[in-house]
Order: structure tokens, then C-alpha cells, then sequence
């Protein structure tokens, strides 16, 4: 089947086709580092890892530029609140997003820039649209440059709207402007704002407009032309069509695909802090492995609602211990020494809705159809079909950063080589156990598995052989 997904530009589904034969470039919107991550900064990364991931499973090289805003209104004021150098704080959360994707098993980008770092490239972009009539200086003479939206003809192709009907930009004194709808692209510095949030300009010191932030990065790091830009479903408008609109208009031709993944709710309700209805990554964390984590927040299509509810996590941690508890016995009964070496392999029904716009409840209906027809093949003593439905579950699990055996999640923390020793000193305990067992020695039997228990390792007992986990 034709790799194929949903752009948000055509509002219909495409064959993919990259601009360069076998690489893939990505941009998708990163983190505005003003406070915490919440959930729905998580799962917008998580969804373009998917992404990266099937791309690359696929044989595509891929280039994925994911940025930091590190400078912003919003930081501004957060930092005033806080009593704090807004770069201090913006650096602070900055960390606790890649604490957040780290957890969670989201691979680092190819090149993760600053907007601070790229004024140069702001300005280049600015210059270009005002030569080429599509931005002016503010009226006002507050120091602010301005996008034209009415210069541009195609403003509103993406989210599919007529201009008339858009409210007001509301990052600037509209007093300014000669349009209400135009967006700022630099903001003049203003009496009272930190000396260090101001660079100079043509246009007077200032610091530069969201929009204009992203459309200077992309193009630094994949060039004028690129495959794919995502982000959350929220940021269609105003964001992602200023930035549409501003590239465009400079002469570059952008993005060939728009992917955007769909909100977080809280049984059914936006989440809303006001009310209480809120869960973030650090709680869920707290709740669950991350494994189990990273399972719920991509179980569902990525341009769909994802809904959160209390039981939510226990029904995740479920699924993921069936495909582990198969995995771990189907790896005890063929590779006994632990010791082992495959290759992975994946059903073609994988394949196919993988393909299909990233369906990943279809691809995660065969991963689960896999693992029942292994659990199978288990009680019959069957080990060529163990086999097959292991490397089948193993490639599967793989391509969607869930291998329950990989060293990141297979104990849920700790580094590989700490992982490793607490492997074979668990091993070693449990081949005792064994031996006790083989002997009719019941006492000693319970004592290993005790001491394992108060450990905080626990023991499961099959017609294969045990294996063990971390208690949480």
C-alpha cells in the first residue's frame, strides 16, 4: 500500500511522495517554555515520533527539526510574576519538556533550535516581505513590522477561511496597523521591558513575533521546501496559517503536507485548570511506568480526540503487560540463556494501516491479535509459532517505540548498564528458585521468591519458565 496522510491544507488524504527520493524533512512545533508541559504538548510530540518512526521503519531517511520558543510575551510575564531573568525561566521549563520527552521514549531531533538564536534569519525574512509588499512598519511609530494580510491573496487557504470573517490579531495595539487582522512580525521594545529581551533592527529594538519565529528556523534547517509541518490541532489558527502565509508570500513554497494531531479531554471536557479537570505527564508518571504512558497517549489516531478518564492508565498498563508477559515468556522458551539475536519481521495488515494515514488502533489490533495467537502457540508447546508471532511483536512493537524488551522500558528506569547487572543478578536467583522447585523444595522456593519480593522485584510463574519485573 502507498505511504498516505491527511493534509490539513487539501483537507483530504494524499499519497506521500518526499520532495528528495528516499528522505523525508519534518519541521512540527515545539515547546513554548513558559511553564510546565501539559498533556497536550506530550502527545503532539509523541505523534510526530510515531511519525519519524514509521518513516524511518519504512527505509526513509529523516531530517525532523522540532523548535524551542524561548522568547515570548507570555515568558515575559510569567518570569515578571516569578521575580526571575526570563531566560532563566525559559531555560528551566525548556529542561523540564526534554525531562518530559526522555521519559517517554520521544526520540531527539535532528537539530532543536532557539528562536534567540536565529534574529539574524528574522530579520533576513522581515526585509524580504517588505520589499516585496507584503509587510510595513507600524503607523504608529512603535517600532512594530507588520504582515499584510490583505496583500496576500491566499490568507486563509489553510484553516479554509475568508478574511472577513477572522477576529482581530490581538499581539499588538491594533492603532497600529492597517488592518486589524495583520500580525505582528516584530514587536518594539517597550518602556519597562527587560533590557535583555531587545535586539536591534532596522525597524528599532524589539524582539521578534511568534509567527515569524518558525518560518526562520524551517527554512535555516530544511530549506525554503520541505515534506511536512505538524503541530497540535489548536495551532492550525492563528499560527500555522500566519506562518503559511509570511513563507509564501517571501516566495517560499513551505510545507508540501500539513499534519496536525488532535486535543487531550478529561472525560469528555476540555481540560481547564479553573475547574480542576487537568492531569499532566509529571502525575501520570506518578501513576503509571512510562512505557504505559507512552502506550496511552498514542493508542489513538493521531487527528483524533484522545480522552482522558481515571481508569484510563490501568486499562493502558493492562495491554502493555500482555505484550510483555508474551514477550518475556516467548523469549524464555527460546532463547534460555538469554542470550539472543533476531530479526524482526511485521505483518503485512500492520503494514497497511500504518500506511494508512498512521492508523495506529488498526496496527495495534494486530499487534494484540499477534500476542493472542503467541499465547497460543505458548500452551501448545508450538515453538515455531512462538517464534514466528515473536519476531512478529517485536517488529511491530519496535516500529512504535514500545518494545517491552528494549533496555529503556523493559524495567522502566536506569540506565542500560544498570539494567543489565540487575538482570543477572535476578537471573541468578531465579535459576536457584528453579532448581528448589525441581527438588520439591517448596521452603526454599518461597524464601528466593520473598527476598526477590522485598526487593521489589516481582515474579511470574508460567508453563515456560518465570520471569520478573520491577514492583512500582
Amino acid at each position: 500500500m502507498t505511504l498516505r496522510f491527511y493534509d490539513s491544507a487539501t483537507a483530504a488524504v494524499r499519497d506521500f511522495t518526499p520532495l528528495r527520493e528516499g528522505r523525508v524533512s519534518l519541521y512540527y512545533c515545539g515547546a513554548t517554555v513558559q511553564g510546565e508541559p501539559h498533556i497536550g504538548h506530550v502527545r503532539s510530540a509523541l505523534a510526530f515520533d510515531q511519525l519519524t518512526r514509521w518513516l524511518q521503519t519504512t527505509g526513509y531517511e529523516v531530517t525532523v527539526v522540532r523548535n524551542v520558543t524561548d522568547i515570548d510575551d507570555k515568558i515575559l510575564v510569567k518570569a515578571a510574576e516569578n521575580g526571575e531573568p526570563w531566560w532563566a525561566l525559559a531555560y528551566r521549563f525548556e529542561q523540564a519538556f526534554e525531562d518530559a520527552y526522555d521519559a517517554l521514549g520521544i526520540l531527539k531531533p535532528t537539530y532543536e533550535p532557539r528562536a534567540t538564536g536565529h534574529i539574524p534569519e528574522m530579520h533576513a525574512l522581515i526585509a524580504r516581505l517588505i520589499e516585496r509588499g507584503h509587510a510595513y512598519p507600524a503607523l504608529d511609530d512603535s517600532g512594530d513590522v507588520y504582515f499584510d494580510v490583505r496583500s496576500w491573496a491566499k490568507y486563509g487557504s489553510l484553516t479554509h477561511q475568508n478574511i472577513d470573517d477572522m477576529q482581530a490579531a490581538p499581539d499588538a495595539d491594533p492603532r497600529g496597523k492597517r488592518d486589524p487582522r495583520d500580525f505582528a512580525l516584530w514587536k518594539g521594545y517597550k518602556d519597562g521591558e527587560p533590557e535583555t529581551a531587545r535586539w536591534e533592527s532596522p525597524w528599532g529594538a524589539g524582539r521578534p513575533g511568534w509567527h515569524l519565529e518558525c518560518s526562520a528556523m524551517v527554512t535555516k534547517y530544511l530549506g525554503t521546501e520541505f515534506d511536512i509541518h505538524g503541530g497540535g490541532l489548536d495551532l492550525r489558527f492563528p499560527h500555522h496559517e500566519n506562518e503559511m502565509a509570511q513563507s509564501q508570500a517571501a516566495g517560499h513554497g513551505f510545507a508540501s503536507f500539513w499534519m496536525h494531531n488532535g486535543m487531550v479531554t478529561y472525560e469528555g471536557e476540555k481540560m481547564s485548570k479553573s475547574i480542576g479537570n487537568t492531569i499532566n505527564p509529571r502525575e501520570m508518571l506518578e501513576l503509571a511506568r512510562p512505557l504505559v504512558v507512552r502506550y496511552y497517549l498514542g493508542q489513538a489516531h493521531y487527528r483524533s480526540v484522545l480522552d482522558y478518564r481515571p481508569g484510563s492508565l490501568t486499562e493502558a498498563a493492562a495491554a502493555v503487560e500482555r505484550i510483555e508477559t508474551f514477550a518475556k515468556a516467548a523469549l524464555g522458551l527460546l532463547f534460555p540463556g538469554n542470550d539472543f539475536g533476531y530479526i524482526a519481521t511485521r505483518p503485512d495488515a500492520f503494514h497497511a494501516a500504518m500506511d494508512d494515514d498512521l492508523n495506529i488502533p488498526a496496527a495495534l489490533a494486530v499487534l494484540h491479535e499477534t500476542v493472542r495467537a503467541g499465547n497460543t502457540a505458548l500452551a501448545a508447546g508450538d515453538a515455531e509459532a512462538v517464534q514466528d508471532a515473536f519476531l512478529a511483536v517485536m517488529g511491530m512493537t519496535e516500529a512504535l517505540g514500545i518494545n517491552p524488551l528494549d533496555a529503556q522500558w523493559r524495567q522502566g528506569s536506569g540506565s542500560a548498564a544498570e539494567l543489565g547487572a540487575l538482570d543477572v543478578l535476578v537471573a541468578a536467583q531465579l535459576e536457584a528458585r528453579a532448581r528448589a522447585r525441581a527438588e520439591k523444595n517448596w521452603a526454599e522456593s518461597d524464601r528466593i521468591r520473598d527476598l526477590l519480593a522485598e526487593a521489589g522485584v516481582e515474579v511470574a510463574d508460567s508453563a515456560t519458565g518465570s520471569t520478573w519485573s520491577l514492583k512500582r
